[in-house]
């Protein structure tokens, strides 16, 4: 009898774009990818990277077994030692002297176990992720305007903005798929103005009407401009201001400090006056003005300013969660997001919530657990600067390459040099980290793993696995959970399947539903398993009280009085400014074809 051609459908597990995949298996067991038409957020199409990933279902490079001290082990024993020399380490030096390092490839459900375990049981904080270095200051910025980490657009919004603003993002290799659905509106309506602000003219200037090349590092005096010049025109909604923000004046008075002229941003900036001003004239006149930004905002140490003045721009001109209108931040991984909904970030607690005391009672009810951690934990680089100074003992990697992919690196080795036990999950054999591990754990890959992803517009979507893993790999939140069970904490993760640990994130969300955060799966808390496996794409928050598509609209934030705040932000310009000395400018940036540290291409 013949056998027939197997279609699955899943998420692309690159970007944050979050594109739909099939995942056709022949009968000869030979594997090829297409693009999801039915998903919302690439209609079929896909990108170099995504319509190549059937080349990466291979066992070629992967971890196949369980590693202790370079000699190959039995999961029993792996599981056994890994659980035995953390709880040792908690015991001679307390719970802070462990700490995960997690990865925006891991999957919700991974991320939610790894984060119950550390927060909930070992009881630190020491958690966190890769996501830190990209898309915290965007976290910071939406939580001190709106106060809640919450993406108020949607992509949608792409085909209906009259004006688009792309800054601190090279669109069209970051987020091909995204540039292509401009790159289409903009040919439909070629009305459609796109601004975009980039030290560098990218591959994205293609499509753009006006280029911005701003000195790195003065984006906060760019938008300070801009609100300087909104209320100069008056061109702000002062009856929106009123109504559902506050702040205004404070902010007004510091971006008039910073940059009160054309000719002050110009200078600041080291643009054209008259570019600066068709850019203001173009913002102020346009009511359906999107701003997109990404890793050019957010990796610096001014990141989170830089999104509040961007912000502040939208809250004075009433732009926010309306069609086309929006200030929308573009997450680089495919779960970004996802990690963020959890909790997996040192200064979160769990599905948005903080470490407020009623919260984190909350939480501990909830987990049934007298040990959760009382505070926040040790972000990215202060959590490998502990481990090189001896005050975290322990460090598990999960599904990312710090060796290569932090800040100072050489700082970073220093680490794991130092660490008493360093342990790595990953499906790749050989990475720069993974030369430093007393412990490999072989950790299932795409088209290999089960669970859910959220993309960089809230929506929630299946990733289905097609294959055997490799070898002995396993889900991440399967290791995570053998773990948990030989220390002691079994009756806590009784988990199964993906869905068991899917229901109990929804779960836990709901908590939120009579406060004013908008993060809330709860009627997706009673899946069946044959609901989840068949999920489609869903836009949180899933309540069915509002329209998931655009948060906002109503002007009612998530604050504690509901309104909006405005945020005082001064240009403080790069750290080491160029001089006659110092001529080079050095600029980072992504490869449009490669995956970040080509571990995977």
């Amino acid at each position: 009898m013949a056998i027939e051609p197997m279609l699955n459908r899943s998420t692309c597990a690159y970007c944050g774009v979050g594109c739909g995949i099939e995942i056709h298996t022949d009968p000869d067991g030979s594997t090829r990818v297409q693009g999801d038409a039915d998903h919302p957020a690439n209609f079929g199409k896909l990108c170099a990277k995504g319509s190549t990933l059937a080349h990466t279902l291979t066992h070629e490079g992967r971890l196949l077994h369980p590693m202790i001290h370079g000699l190959r082990a039995s999961w029993d024993r792996a599981t056994a030692y890994v659980a035995g020399e953390l709880h040792r380490i908690t015991r001679e030096h307390g719970a802070d002297a462990v700490a995960f390092y997690v990865s925006g490839q891991l999957l919700t459900e991974d991320y939610y176990v790894a984060n119950k375990l550390m927060k909930g049981f070992i009881g630190s904080a020491n958690i966190d992720t890769n996501s830190r270095l990209c898309m915290s200051s965007a976290v910071a910025a939406y939580k001190r305007a709106f106060g809640e980490d919450c993406v108020p657009a949607s992509y949608a919004d792409l085909e209906l903005a009259d004006l688009i603003v792309l800054t601190g993002s090279n669109t069209a290799w970051c987020h091909p798929i995204l540039f292509q659905r401009i790159k289409a509106a903009k040919q439909k309506r070629p009305q459609m103005k796109v601004v975009v602000i980039d030290p560098r003219r990218t591959a994205t200037c293609e499509i753009a009407d006006l280029h911005l090349p701003l000195i790195p590092g003065s984006d906060v005096a760019l938008f300070n401009g801009l609100l300087s010049y909104l209320d100069e025109q008056g061109k702000t909604d002062r009856d929106y201001i009123e109504r559902h923000c506050e702040g205004f004046a404070a902010a007004l008075d510091s971006a008039r400090a910073d940059a009160a002229t054309l000719q002050q941003v110009a200078r600041r900036c080291d643009l054209k006056e008259q570019d600066v001003a068709t850019f203001y004239a173009w913002f102020a006149a346009t009511e359906r003005t999107l701003t997109c930004f990404s890793q050019g905002i957010n990796q610096s140490s001014q990141g989170t300013d830089k999104g509040n003045a961007i912000i502040n721009c939208h809250l004075a001109t009433g732009r926010v969660g309306k069609p086309g209108a929006s200030p929308f931040s573009l997450t680089g991984q495919p779960n970004a997001m996802g990690g963020r909904e959890v909790g997996g970030l040192a200064n979160q607690l769990a599905a948005h919530m903080d470490f407020t005391t009623a919260e984190r009672d909350k939480v501990s009810a909830f987990w049934q657990t007298d040990t959760l951690a009382q505070q926040p934990g040790l972000k990215a680089v202060d959590l490998f600067d502990a481990v090189a100074a001896g005050r975290v003992k322990a460090i598990w990697v999960m599904g990312t390459n710090p060796a290569v992919s932090l800040p100072n690196a050489g700082k970073v080795v220093q680490a794991l040099n130092k660490a008493e036990l360093v342990i790595v999950s990953d499906c790749i054999a050989h990475t720069d980290t993974s030369q430093y591990a007393h412990v490999l754990l072989p950790a299932a890959g795409w088209g290999e793993k089960d669970g859910t992803v959220t993309n960089s517009e809230r929506c929630i979507s299946r990733q289905r696995g097609s294959l055997q893993p490799a070898g002995e790999a396993r889900q991440d939140w399967r290791i995570l959970t053998d773990v948990a069970h030989a220390m002691g904490f079994g009756t806590h993760f009784p988990y199964r399947t993906a869905a068991d640990i899917f229901r109990e994130h929804a779960r836990l969300t709901s908590l939120n539903r009579h406060t004013p955060r908008k993060l809330d799966l709860g009627d997706l808390a009673d899946l069946t398993e044959a609901q989840y496996n068949n999920l489609q794409p869903q836009q949180w928050p899933a309540t069915g009280e509002q329209d998931p598509q655009r948060l906002y609209a109503d002007g009612n934030f998530s604050t504690p009085n509901g309104k909006a705040q405005f945020v005082a932000t001064q240009c403080r310009g790069v750290r080491h400014p160029v001089s006659a000395r110092w001529p080079l400018s050095l600029n980072t940036g992504r490869i449009r074809d490669q995956w970040h540290t080509m571990t995977r291409t």
